[in-house]
């Protein structure tokens, strides 16, 4: 606890404590502990407030009248990893204890001002793949959305160029987080941070993206105006709203008709016929989109084989291609396989945008040069290209290669579930079945397969403020990361043996997990034993 104001040259002694109040309460798993005095203190100098936050002592202080005890925000947190809402775990601590807990929302702000205040790294790497993957699966979870309407969202600033300074961004939603304890309502919070197209920035680890600096150029999605090579872009995510028209109700869809202003009787194939047609208009389509898709555009995500999320976008808008081109574009080295249900859409995007670096080549991405005679050996399955380099780096790096494969190709393949969907018979040279370093051990299934677990908290996330929802997001998902590696790594130690855990192990210089010379013969006598 402080006892001298740390802004102040001369470091002079707090003034005497003055009480806030005597009918504080200090809340944990134990039950609550009323009538509890909290002070706060001030420099006689500059006149700083310092209020009680010593966790030391075991409690979060949320707004001095409302104490946590630092058992209880862990005990929320491990909730929350299990699938578990705030409020659903304090109804079982009410039901336990029989005492009444205070408001939901208050417990919630508190856990993520406790949070916010906490020193995570949000490094977002794999121990095994490191900074830099050469390898990634990318994919949006359609159904991870919050509250947003498209009117409420202004056009950026003429100048604006899609640039976000990605630490200054994170930074304001941490402190609205830390706020809500001295402000009535999120209404009333000067911190409040709002969905905007020149200040939304992605998450991507310190280690991985170029700099502070990264892309986000949602705005470019209303421009009405498109090039040809990128008009086909936008037809993906229509094509993915009528697939998502398909499986509602009936009775929706002639709601959504007559939101058009289009005809409203006849089968659900007429129904939606028409409004695909109407969606060409961006009014009917925003209307569609905001009752079939969510609010906002959901959540992109680009992960490395063993699951590991290393970049997390929050979509204003319905995705396309330019989201995943703006989270590769800011990373410092571009992966040399990414994998993609649209690998056709993004290599056209991003070389479109970037046309002086052409960042998927050779062969536009592709494993092979479009010639007949591949198109067929690949169409019979006879087609084989070795990628040896993703197993062992070349002896001479290509100039601009990769740091772990030395190779400076990139490509842009099709995960194998979605392989077959194209009608590009070109695309049947981004298959992974062609690479036999990839077949057998590449789950291309595995981003998919984080979003069957974390659709399980979409109840209570697609409930929250978007402040609230991309915070708590990214915070479930390191959280989540942290847990992996560490599975990682105990799956790594020679026959299970724990004899070595995270923090002692060393990371190279390019964040893979290793062991020092020391260690090393440390664990070789100890397994050898």
């Amino acid at each position: 606890m402080e006892t001298r104001c740390v802004f102040c040259t001369e470091h002079p002694s707090l003034e005497k404590p003055t009480l806030i109040t005597d009918h504080a309460r200090i809340v944990g798993l134990g039950g609550i502990v009323d009538n509890v005095s909290t002070f706060f203190r001030t420099c006689p100098q500059c006149h700083m407030v310092y209020r009680y936050q010593e966790w030391q002592a075991g409690l979060h202080n949320f707004n001095d009248h409302t104490v946590r005890t630092l058992e209880l925000c862990i005990f929320l947190r491990h909730n929350l990893q299990n699938h578990v809402s705030v409020s659903r775990a304090i109804n079982s601590l009410e039901g336990l204890r029989e005492v009444k807990y205070p408001s939901r929302d208050t417990v919630l702000h508190a856990y993520c001002q406790f949070e916010a205040m906490t020193s995570h790294d949000y490094v977002y790497s794999c121990i095994n793949c490191g900074y830099y993957p050469p390898v990634v699966m990318m994919d949006l979870h359609k159904k991870g959305v919050f509250s947003m309407a498209v009117s409420d969202i202004k056009d950026p600033p003429e100048q604006f160029k899609g640039e976000h300074n990605i630490e200054e961004f994170w930074d304001s939603v941490n402190l609205e987080m830390i706020a809500r304890g001295f402000v009535q309502s999120r209404a009333k919070n000067p911190l409040a941070v709002y969905p905007s197209f020149d200040r939304w920035a992605p998450w991507i680890g310190g280690h991985t993206r170029k700099s502070d600096i990264v892309l986000n150029t949602e705005y470019q999605k209303l421009s009405s105006a498109k090039a040809t090579a990128e008009s086909e872009l936008v037809m993906v995510t229509e094509e993915r709203l009528v697939d998502e028209l398909r499986k509602q109700k009936v009775g929706i869809v002639r709601k959504l008709c007559k939101a058009c202003n289009i005809d409203s009787k006849g089968s659900r194939d007429d129904l939606i016929l028409r409004l695909r047609n109407e969606m060409k208009n961006r009014h009917s389509y925003d209307k569609v989109f905001q009752k079939i898709w969510g609010a906002s555009g959901g959540w992109a995500v680009i992960a490395c084989p063993h699951g590991i999320v290393y970049s997390l976008k929050f979509n204003l808008r319905a995705e396309s291609p330019r989201d995943f081109a703006d989270l590769l574009m800011s990373w410092k080295h571009l992966p040399n396989v990414s994998v993609y249900d649209f690998a056709r859409g993004l290599t056209t995007h991003t070389n479109l945008w970037f046309p002086d670096v052409m960042p998927f080549q050779p062969n536009e991405g592709r494993l092979a040069e479009c010639t007949p005679d591949n198109i067929t050996a690949a169409q019979k399955g006879k087609l084989e290209v070795s990628l040896s380099w993703l197993l062992e780096k070349k002896v001479n790096p290509d100039p601009e290669s990769h740091p772990t494969t030395g190779s400076s190709c990139h490509f842009a393949l099709h995960d194998k579930f979605h392989e077959s969907n194209t009608k590009d018979q070109r695309d049947v040279l981004r298959r992974i079945n062609h690479v036999p370093e990839l077949q057998g051990w590449l789950n291309s299934q595995v981003v998919e397969q984080l979003f069957g677990v974390m659709k399980k908290n979409n109840y209570f996330l697609n409930n929250m403020a978007p402040s609230t929802h991309v915070f708590m997001m990214r915070n479930i998902i390191h959280h989540r990361n942290i847990g992996t590696n560490q599975q990682l790594l105990d799956q790594q130690l020679h026959k299970g043996l724990k004899f070595h855990h995270m923090h002692t192990i060393a990371l190279n210089e390019v964040g893979q997990a290793v062991l020092s010379e020391y260690k090393k013969y440390l664990f070789i006598i100890h397994w050898m034993k």
